[in-house]
C-alpha cells in the first residue's frame, strides 16, 4: 500500500502542531509569558496534592514538555493518545470549576486532533510495514551454488 501524500501532509501538520503546543505551553508554565496559568488551575487540585499552585503548574509544565517531545519521537502514536487524554483531563478540570468553558471546548477540539494524529500514525506504520513486505517479496531468491550446498 502506497501512502497518500495528502495524508502525509495532514500527519506532519498535526505532528508539528500537537508537538509544539504542549512543548511551548509546558515551558511557559515556568515563565508565565503567555498567560498566568494558575488562574486555570482548579483550586481543589493543589489542596488535594498538598502542593502550592506554582509547584503544581511546574509539574504540569514538565508533563507537557515530555508529551510534546514524545510527539516528535518514534512514539508519536502513543504520545498522541497521551496528549488526547491530557487535554480531556484539562477540559474536565475547568468544567468542574464552572469557569473557562471556552478553554474546555478548545481543548476537547484539540484532543480530537490528537486522536486523528494517532490514527494517521497507525495508517502510516501499516503502510510502511506493507511496503517493506512487498519489497522483500520482490527480491528474487538466490540459488545456492552447488559447491556450497551441504550434502549428507
Amino acid at each position: 500500500m502506497q501512502s497518500d501524500p495528502r495524508l502525509n501532509h495532514a500527519w506532519w501538520t498535526l505532528r508539528i502542531g500537537l508537538g509544539l503546543a504542549p512543548l511551548l505551553a509546558g515551558l511557559d508554565k515556568f515563565f508565565n509569558l503567555l498567560t498566568s496559568w494558575e488562574m486555570y488551575l482548579n483550586p481543589a487540585i493543589p489542596r488535594l496534592l498538598h502542593l502550592s499552585s506554582p509547584t503544581v503548574m511546574h509539574i504540569v509544565g514538565v508533563v507537557e514538555i515530555v508529551a510534546g517531545l514524545l510527539i516528535f519521537s518514534r512514539f508519536t502514536r502513543y504520545a498522541a493518545y497521551i496528549v488526547m487524554a491530557w487535554l480531556l483531563a484539562i477540559s474536565a478540570s475547568v468544567v468542574a470549576q464552572g469557569l473557562f468553558l471556552d478553554i474546555a471546548v478548545r481543548d476537547v477540539e484539540l484532543s480530537l486532533g490528537a486522536f486523528v494524529l494517532a490514527k494517521l500514525t497507525e495508517v502510516r506504520q501499516l503502510a510502511s510495514l506493507d511496503n517493506l513486505a512487498n519489497r522483500d517479496r520482490s527480491v528474487p531468491e538466490t540459488k545456492t551454488a552447488p559447491h556450497l550446498a551441504h550434502t549428507n
